[in-house]
């Protein structure tokens, strides 16, 4: 399994809506296809965590792969209005969000 944590700003008022996006979204089959096993949203004080697991070591690939999809467009243009750049100076792309992990451990 792989996981991704993308580190963001978020109007804290904001949570139930981006909340209502990705429950949407993650009706439609764009998670099956990006090899999504698990998401899982955070905040705390103005920060967004998105961690994400995927279902094998591609994810990342995949991800890139659905971006021109409608609906992976579609979400990234509607959380837009709730969720910005941490780092608006430095950010390109999704990848530029990611948090580095520098630790890992599992009883698995």
């Amino acid at each position: 399994m792989h996981s991704t944590l993308i580190v963001a700003r978020m109007r804290p008022e904001s949570a139930a809506d981006v909340a209502g996006l990705f429950a949407e979204f993650d009706r439609t089959d764009m998670p099956h296809r990006m090899g999504t096993a698990r998401r899982e949203l955070f905040s705390y004080r103005g920060l967004y965590f998105h961690l994400q697991d995927f279902e094998s070591e591609d994810g990342g690939e995949r991800i890139e792969a659905a971006k021109t999809e409608p609906a992976f467009v579609g979400i990234s243009t509607d959380l837009k209005a709730h969720i910005e750049a941490y780092d608006p100076d430095t950010w390109r792309s999704p990848a530029d969000a990611m948090a580095q992990r520098f630790y890992h451990w599992s009883a698995r």
